[in-house]
């Protein structure tokens, strides 16, 4: 495992770096060009893919010698395509075992809320790269401060309502897990408004705001990522080196594949909000890249973690849903036309009253007792007591899904 991250944060920081040299060579070139009487504060003439009449501050998504807006333009279209496909076919099919199920009570809409509760919010991870890839402007700093740490924290809180669902805890039961990820969602969805009322508006500030209160406005982010990768972990440990005898040995594998994932998503995502804070706080002040690199590297944060949670976990967790449910749709038994073995055979096929057991004869004693055999009971059916209560106490647990762990 520590190999494996020494490798995943080598191939994000590799990530960061390559389109921010292609970014450096090209604010080198713009510097130079700049003492020109024809600069590209007005016109995008000297710039390469672009149209003379675009406006300059969307000169990243189509500047050929600054690579890095085209290459993440393009693979945030296709996150966020490949989410919206991703939720269309969840809503689909889990309307399709809806219909072909009516006639059965089906808990299945607790999970389909939560899991496109996910998938909006990586949708919407994908969809906000663009405001980044754009110029910062009076119009995207509100979107850029308000969406990137409310859509995180939805895509986390879902994360972690469901380790808790699949740890068993009471409260992430059925609809509860879709319910607990929006009351921590909303926990950030205020915390976002009153900064945005508080900086924006009674500030009468267009759009100013350093890098370390943009960190700091993602605190309760990291402490949901937090608290989900330490879940995952216990989740993880569990599913590996507790063996319970209520799962088979498919379901098993399933549940230790499931857990695995969980940790490997949150585990990456943690990487990539790390390398990326460090980045924006220290690491672009250090080389003198602090205005030029920031957009870059929210803009490398944002994809890269979208497709992690994507891969990760959405398509994943529809492939874990689907392949469950198309299981648990068995044919039901059907007894009608069945018949007894011995109904062929004559006299063994009329109806029994049951006095045809002679121990229950006369109130379950024999009238002559030289017939009584040795192995009968020794009292009457009357001698037992209606009042009481000869049921057999069985074990009592909360783990519904693991149920004979604890003992």
């Amino acid at each position: 495992m520590a190999f494996f991250t020494r490798g995943s944060l080598f191939h994000l920081l590799l990530l960061l770096f390559v389109p921010l040299t292609c970014l450096s060579q090209s604010d080198n070139s713009n510097s130079i060009n700049a003492t020109k009487p024809s600069s590209n504060d007005t016109s995008l003439r000297g710039v390469k893919g672009c149209g003379r009449e675009l406006d300059p501050i969307y000169r990243y998504l189509c500047d050929r010698r600054a690579a890095w807006g085209i290459v993440l333009e393009t693979l945030a279209s296709a996150g966020f395509l490949f989410s919206i496909g991703l939720l269309l076919g969840l809503l689909l099919w889990s309307l399709w075992i809806c219909i072909s199920s009516r006639n059965q009570r089906s808990s299945i809409g607790g999970t389909v809320a939560s899991m496109t509760m996910f998938l909006l919010a990586t949708a919407g991870i994908f969809a906000i790269t663009f405001s980044f890839i754009i110029r910062l402007t009076p119009q995207t700093c509100p979107t850029r401060l308000f969406l990137f740490s409310v859509l995180f924290s939805l895509a986390f809180a879902c994360l972690l309502t469901r380790c808790l669902a699949l740890l068993g805890f009471a409260a992430a039961r059925g609809w509860g897990e879709p319910a607990l990820t929006l009351g921590l969602f909303m926990v950030q969805v205020i915390i976002s408004t009153e900064w945005l009322i508080l900086v924006l508006v009674r500030d009468r500030n267009p759009c100013e705001y350093s890098q370390k209160e943009f960190v700091m406005l993602q605190i309760y982010v990291l402490c949901i990522l937090a608290i989900a990768l330490i879940l995952s972990l216990r989740l993880l440990c569990r599913s590996c080196f507790t063996y319970s005898y209520s799962y088979t040995g498919a379901a098993r594998q399933q549940s230790r594949a499931q857990a695995t994932l969980l940790f490997l998503t949150l585990l990456l995502s943690a990487c990539v909000w790390v390398v990326w804070i460090t980045m924006l706080v220290r690491g672009n002040p250090k080389l003198d890249r602090q205005p030029q690199w920031d957009d870059p590297v929210l803009s490398i944060a944002l994809v890269s973690n979208g497709w992690v949670l994507l891969m990760g976990y959405g398509l994943s967790q529809i492939a874990f849903f689907c392949q469950g449910e198309a299981k648990s749709k068995d044919i039901p038994l059907s007894f009608a036309g069945w018949t007894s073995p011995s109904a062929d055979i004559p006299g063994l096929a009329s109806p029994k009253e049951g006095r045809e057991n002679g121990s229950f004869e006369n109130d379950g004693r024999r009238t002559n007792q030289s017939l009584r055999s040795p192995y009968e009971s020794g009292f009457s059916v009357t001698e037992i007591d209606p009042e009481k209560d000869y049921t057999i106490p069985r074990p009592q647990t909360t783990n519904f899904l693991e149920p004979y762990d604890e003992y």
